[in-house]
């Protein structure tokens, strides 16, 4: 299982958090209480961070989000060898993969994608056979996040292929 789809409780137990005040609107409650939530991945070394909300609950939420997501584009490990995985499968029709970049679900699926692409030296119609969808919904599934966008690109330059429009 990829960082990215470990439970909340196991992701957050390996991090460290640290809560401290943020400037900016949300009134006297924002500016002197500790609401703001920092998240590092111990292992990783990975940061995320959340302050835009009063609540530090919701603002631990949405850090671990955006750990997810910078779990997700930042580490691979090697793609599942029996095919895709059950998340991925409840989430496809036909060849058509249905998720929004905001569900839950989506930074999992998008390290499933990436480890695959890495897999197949960042070609993407190679990597999207096994996963049994189109190189277009490949592709579109991956550039519903600039910077997951950014980082393919990127890997595609290293490898010496052209870069995605």
């Amino acid at each position: 299982m990829h960082l990215a789809a470990l439970p909340a409780a196991a992701l957050l137990a390996a991090c460290r958090e640290t809560r401290t005040r943020r400037s900016g609107p949300g009134g006297q409650n924002r500016n002197k209480v500790e609401t703001a939530v920092v998240l590092t991945h111990v292992p990783t070394g990975l940061v995320a961070e959340a302050a835009e909300r009063r609540s530090l609950a919701e603002n631990r939420r949405v850090a671990l989000a955006r750990l997810r997501l910078a779990l997700a584009i930042g580490t691979r490990q090697p793609p599942e060898a029996d095919g895709p995985t059950m998340l991925w499968r409840c989430r496809t029709r036909g060849r058509r993969l249905i998720i929004a970049a905001s569900h839950d679900d989506y930074p999992a699926l998008l390290a499933e994608a990436l480890d695959r692409l890495k897999a197949s030296g960042w070609r993407v119609t190679p990597a999207a056979e096994p996963l049994g969808v189109s190189a277009t919904q490949l592709a579109g599934l991956i550039r519903k996040s600039k910077a997951a966008w950014t980082a393919l690109n990127e890997r595609r330059a290293a490898a010496g292929l052209r870069r995605l429009s």
